[in-house]
């Protein structure tokens, strides 16, 4: 049996007590500023519809005093249950820009429509003429290599 005085428990809970007290104290690093406060501006929410049907299928409308608009649908009608969406977005860009896209979201991926996105060249588009020699070139080359010998194994090969 172990058996502590009354002054030894006092000098034990001094010590965690001392201890406790320098110890260094983490408190959680402060919330991080929403754009309400780092702009100083309101910006109101004008409209915001959603509808969720029991089947998955959805809507959304929303807009807000600053010219942000997005409407959006979707249904999971897609491969597997994926959800199939559509729908369109504006805004304008902080150089002034006025942005509208048009998307499509299904099997094939996220599919943006709009006048800002870049487009490729329609094909076929004309080939370079140094594209073209050096097609020639390499056809050239095959024309002229000597044929593989057919693979025979060889005999002196040994184990080592």
């Amino acid at each position: 049996m172990f058996l502590v005085s009354s002054s030894s428990s006092l000098v034990v809970l001094a010590a965690l007590a001392s201890v406790a007290a320098s110890a260094t104290q983490y408190a959680a690093p402060p919330p991080r500023p929403d754009s309400y406060e780092t702009s100083g501006e309101y910006i109101p929410i004008l409209k915001d519809n959603r509808v969720q049907e029991d089947d998955g299928r959805y809507n959304l409308d929303v807009e807000t005093a600053n010219g942000i608009l997005l409407s959006q649908s979707g249904a999971p009608d897609g491969p597997e249950g994926a959800v199939i969406k559509a729908g369109e977005y504006s805004y304008t860009a902080p150089d002034g820009t006025p942005v509208h896209v048009k998307f499509v979201a299904d099997e094939n991926g996220y599919q943006p429509q709009s006048d800002l996105l870049p487009v490729a060249p329609e094909f076929p588009h004309p080939i370079p003429q140094f594209v073209l020699d050096q097609i020639a070139k390499a056809a050239e080359e095959d024309a002229t290599r000597r044929p593989l010998k057919e693979s025979v194994p060889s005999g002196t090969y040994r184990a080592p």
